[in-house]
């Protein structure tokens, strides 16, 4: 999983150590879970020492956690430039949520084994990084959530708008329909599966407009 920017010297090639780290156990804990994946075998994946691990995160528990906030971080990140890119372009809220639905899916698609993973965290309460899930969580929703009520002060949106449910609504809506697309429909193309999602966000399934 790339990062969104780079730092020169020591520090870049660090940064890249550890991203090989993170998509070494994205894919391991993805195929065979957390705890049957071993530090040895993320370091084999990585092509690195298993010193290496232990240099970059304390514990596999701080890989896995680290992890979590770097995959989420580029969501976020991407869904709030498809917005900014909207209203620059002078698109309406609307407009902007179906550019954060079609970022999504490019994500979900670039990125298919850590969005796998991340839903199937959101069921679990038992682990040591709950609490972070949780925040990274309410970091991406944030996003739509701005958007939404911004279009309900703009008029676009009803003022009846249950806000926060309404945005972990859209996201769930991308993340299922994803993952269903990405195990049962693999067929389809990412234009498909979006132009299904942006009929459901501008209410034309019904036949009536």
């Amino acid at each position: 999983m790339e990062r969104s920017s780079t730092t020169p010297g020591g520090s870049a090639r660090r940064e890249a150590t550890r991203q090989k780290l993170y998509e070494a156990a994205v894919t391991l804990i993805a195929e065979q879970g957390f705890s049957a994946t071993t530090v040895d075998e993320i370091a084999e994946r990585a092509g690195v020492a298993k010193g290496t691990v232990y240099y970059n995160f304390a514990s596999k528990s701080v890989l896995f956690e680290e992890l979590l906030r770097h995959g989420v971080g580029l969501l976020t990140a991407s869904l709030r430039e498809a917005a900014e890119r909207t209203e620059r372009e002078g698109g309406s809220k609307v407009d902007a949520l179906d550019a954060m639905i079609r970022a999504g899916l490019v994500f979900i698609d670039r990125y298919p084994a850590f969005t796998q993973l991340y839903v199937a965290e959101l069921w679990r309460t038992n682990r040591a990084w709950q609490s972070t899930l949780m925040v990274v969580r309410q970091q991406a929703v944030a996003v739509v959530e701005g958007v939404l009520r911004e279009g309900v002060a703009a008029g676009e949106f009803s003022e009846e708008i249950d806000v926060p449910l309404t945005a972990a609504a859209l996201v769930g809506m991308v993340l299922v329909a994803a993952l269903d697309w990405k195990s049962f429909q693999p067929e389809r193309s990412l234009d498909d599966v979006h132009a299904a999602l942006s009929r459901l966000l501008q209410g034309r399934v019904s036949g009536r407009g």
